[in-house]
């Protein structure tokens, strides 16, 4: 779910609440977005 829409259906004010409380990344998400930037990164 995207983190705004999680956001509106708890009601919370401030996407930093959501995303402080509801939402983590695993070793394995954070190593595809680490290959992606070195990826991306290597175009130049």
């Amino acid at each position: 779910m995207k983190p705004k829409t999680l956001q509106r259906i708890l009601g919370h004010s401030n996407i930093g609440i959501t995303m402080n409380l509801y939402v983590h990344i695993t070793e394995d998400e954070k190593q595809r977005e680490i290959d992606l930037v070195a990826d991306a990164l290597k175009v130049v």
